[in-house]
């Protein structure tokens, strides 16, 4: 095949670069290795001090660190020289080193400088002393206040709560006062009430007592008329013939119930027990009333009054069973037993 053919391989493109690319990173690694090697193997420069005392011997030498040993050389074959006449070596030289000078300006200004530090040191073991002391009164100063603060908050509250129950205390003496005022102001009218109505009761008594005395005296004078009638008849022939004799109980006890009906009484409940009033009444034989007479005292005389009126309200008196008028009879009345 000639190289016209389609068949023939392309060139491979960029062959001689990749050859050389690889040829500078192997020179670059043995540079870098070379460097290495030649920088371990230096001797590092040491410093030393010493403190020399007046009384102190010299001191041995220092051993001076031999050099390290050359690195082999590339072998590079050369043509042979001629050789040359071999020189005398010269005589070796005295490399014994020489012991140094004591450097006292070197202590002393290590010295000076271990001293500063020391001060340095203290000033600030001080200073963190006073830094922490000054918080710690701070501290106790705030703690203090915040008490001082708490206690005069309770002292307000408790005031407070002293001058509620004080405030307290005085109403209840204020209202104490206005009910007693109020119960002698009730008493006061109570009492005004009870004076007037006792004046009161007095004047209705009173009326009633002359109305009773009147109707009495009215009765009085009609028994006296009909007494002077019945006196007149009986001289002309016109009276009955004759009259019945003292009633009996059941007579007494009808009368009585019609008695009892008629008495009008309204302090019942103010009289301490309950006392009898007894009357004896002597009857006309036309029924009316010829006279009354007490026999037994109640010890009240409203009630007693009350009695009489009845008995003389009552008249005139129905006949007994025999169909004539009992000569008399006698009431027993209470004042409960109304």
């Amino acid at each position: 095949m000639t190289d016209s053919t389609p068949y023939s391989l392309p060139p491979q493109p960029g062959r001689w670069r990749a050859i050389a690319l690889a040829a500078v990173v192997h020179a670059a690694l043995f540079a870098f290795l070379w460097f290495g090697v030649n920088w371990q193997n230096q001797t590092p420069v040491a410093v030393e001090a010493e403190v020399w005392s007046p009384q102190a011997k010299e001191a041995a030498p220092h051993a001076v660190a031999e050099p390290p040993p050359p690195l082999p050389e590339k072998q590079v074959a050369r043509p042979q020289p001629k050789p040359a006449p071999v020189a005398a070596p010269p005589p070796p030289r005295d490399e014994t080193p020489q012991p140094k000078a004591p450097d006292i300006a070197l202590e002393r200004e290590k010295q000076r400088r271990e001293q500063v530090r020391e001060r340095a040191n203290e000033a600030a073991r001080q200073e963190a002393k006073a830094q922490a002391q000054e918080t710690e009164r701070r501290k106790a100063q705030a703690l203090k206040a915040e008490d001082q603060h708490r206690q005069k908050l309770q002292d307000q509250a408790d005031q407070k709560r002293a001058d509620l129950r004080e405030q307290k205390r005085e109403q209840q003496r204020e209202q104490q006062r206005e009910q007693q005022q109020a119960a002698q102001v009730a008493q006061a009218a109570d009492a005004a009430a009870r004076k007037k109505a006792d004046e009161l009761k007095k004047q209705v008594a009173e009326k009633q007592r002359r109305a009773e005395a009147a109707s009495d005296q009215k009765l009085a004078i009609q028994r006296e008329e009909q007494l002077r009638r019945l006196t007149e008849s009986a001289g002309s022939g016109d009276a009955p013939k004759s009259q019945g004799a003292r009633a009996d109980p059941s007579y007494t006890q009808k009368v009585g119930a019609k008695i009892r009906n008629n008495t009008v009484f309204n302090g019942a409940d103010e009289v301490s027990g309950n006392p009898s009033v007894e009357i004896a009444v002597e009857l006309l034989p036309d029924g009316s009333i010829r006279r009354l007479r007490k026999t037994k005292a109640s010890g009240v005389p409203g009630f007693d009054e009350a009695v009489t009126r009845a008995i003389e309200k009552s008249q005139p008196f129905p006949p007994d069973k025999s169909g004539q008028v009992p000569s008399g009879f006698t009431v027993s009345h209470k004042p409960k037993d109304q």
